[in-house]
């Protein structure tokens, strides 16, 4: 519990990092600040982003060559120097440059903590302790919207406060800094560089005697038996089931992105600002959504084990899809009410709910779930990059179409991507709770007979 609190801090500056702007943009967009009109407020919260798409496509390979816990290491100092070159930055091409690093370890512990997490824990405890990660980087967004608030409301007169709404990140990053110097390297990692007696003691700090030795059989076997099975390449894609699958995956990280949840996590302030709010007011506000996104993780967490994974997809994308077409619906309807800036917040509430109860956690455990062993490399790298590179240019064209076409058309076109997920997830995800990486496989190759036998 120690190991999995001390890398968990990854997930939480995670959360942090892309949720602080949040509260950050609407203060230093303001003349004498940063002066951002719409396109540069977009490239301020999306550089992060492009960083992360980068970072997760290679940050991954690093720690492959040098370590889960050198790399963890390294990025909690480069979370430090970005965070601080983000609270320093003169102008605008300096925060893009900030911006843009932080998200290069943004990104590298996306991919990093997880498998770190992975490969410390024991397998009947693996699920709860890897998936406490999507706990912590809800977590760290809700932290970021309250200390937007606080922040806001008690300095919102004062020049360049802003700053260090971005500072406080710096905290945890030496957290994560200073206690990944006490923690032991991947036991796994250790066994396939043939480190077998590192990897022993370090089985024998985090398992009780007995197990030790007889993990670290089972995981030089599974080592062994990885090395035999060939890798896909770029070419093997002319092979029909393996093209179908990692087109399924691609699918699935761009459709939880194109719902627009992270235009709710970036732009919250703001939409609940052109709704009617006043600035502090939609800063104490957006800690509604934070609040949600931590207990309907916690919920969502809970059902996995509960509820297959189509129908909780499908309810998740039918939930925030209705809740998208209704914030459109209400900014025409209600326009210049005051019922309107509730109506917004009641609705982004519910669509949050929905989303980090299913769509959020979900997303990453199906991704691990379809991509046999073999597949996985180019897989998960060909999916996470994609969304990664949704959610940049859904951060970089949000405050443009607010500006351009105003809050309910923006919302609709969201929904319009929301209905063509749904419509993706009914006709091409198959289940896979309960299925081994091999069952699903052979479901891709066609031989579904046995599938539909073992699924019931």
């Amino acid at each position: 519990m120690l190991v999995v609190t001390i890398a968990t801090f990854g997930g939480l500056l995670f959360g942090y990092d892309t949720g602080v702007i949040n509260g950050a943009l609407p203060y230093m967009s303001q003349p004498g600040q940063l002066d951002l009109n719409p396109l540069g407020e977009g490239f301020v919260a999306s550089s992060l982003l492009l960083g992360a798409a980068f970072g997760a496509l290679f940050v991954g390979r690093l720690s492959d060559f040098q370590g889960r816990r050198k790399t963890i290491l390294q990025l909690s100092v480069v979370f430090i120097i970005a965070t601080i070159g983000c609270s320093l930055a003169p102008n605008f091409l300096m925060m893009i440059i900030s911006r843009f690093i932080l998200g290069i370890a943004v990104g590298g512990a996306s991919v990093t903590v997880p498998t770190f997490l992975a490969e410390m824990a024991p397998a009947e405890k693996r699920g709860r302790l890897v998936t406490q990660n999507e706990l912590m980087i809800v977590s760290g967004q809700f932290l970021a919207f309250l200390f937007n608030a606080l922040l806001g409301n008690m300095f919102g007169d004062t020049s360049h406060f802003w700053r260090y709404m971005l500072l406080i990140a710096a905290i945890p990053a030496a957290v994560l800094g200073i206690g990944m110097l006490f923690m032991p390297e991947s036991p796994r990692w250790l066994a396939g560089k043939r480190r077998d007696r590192d990897a022993l003691d370090v089985f024998k700090k985090v398992r009780e005697p007995k197990q030790a030795s007889a993990e670290l059989e089972e995981v030089k076997t599974a080592i062994l038996l990885e090395s035999k099975q060939a890798k896909v390449s770029i070419k093997d894609l002319n092979i029909k089931w393996i093209r179908n699958i990692v087109l399924l995956g691609i699918g699935i990280g761009a459709i939880s992105q194109l719902t627009g949840v992270n235009s709710i996590m970036y732009y919250g302030t703001q939409i609940l600002q052109n709704s009617g709010f006043e600035t502090e007011v939609a800063l104490i506000a957006n800690i509604a959504n934070g609040i949600i996104s931590v207990l309907a993780c916690i919920t969502g967490l809970y059902l996995l084990g509960k509820v297959g994974r189509r129908p909780m997809f499908i309810t998740g994308l039918a939930g925030t899809t209705t809740s998208l077409v209704l914030i459109g619906i209400f900014s025409i309807v209600f326009d210049g009410s005051d019922w309107l800036p509730y109506l917004v917040l009641s609705m982004t509430i519910m669509f949050l709910a929905f989303y980090q109860g299913s769509i959020g956690p979900l997303t990453w455990l199906t991704l691990a779930e379809i991509f046999p062993m073999r597949l996985r490399g180019l897989g998960m790298g060909a999916a996470v990059f994609c969304l990664w590179m949704m959610n940049f240019l859904v951060g970089l064209f949000f405050p443009v179409l607010m500006n351009s076409v105003g809050i309910s058309m923006t919302f609709f076109i969201f929904a319009g991507f929301g209905i063509l997920g749904l419509v993706f997830i009914i006709y091409y995800l198959p289940e896979t709770k309960g299925l081994s990486l091999e069952e699903v496989e052979r479901y891709f190759r066609n031989e579904t007979e046995e599938i539909r036998k073992i699924s019931g």
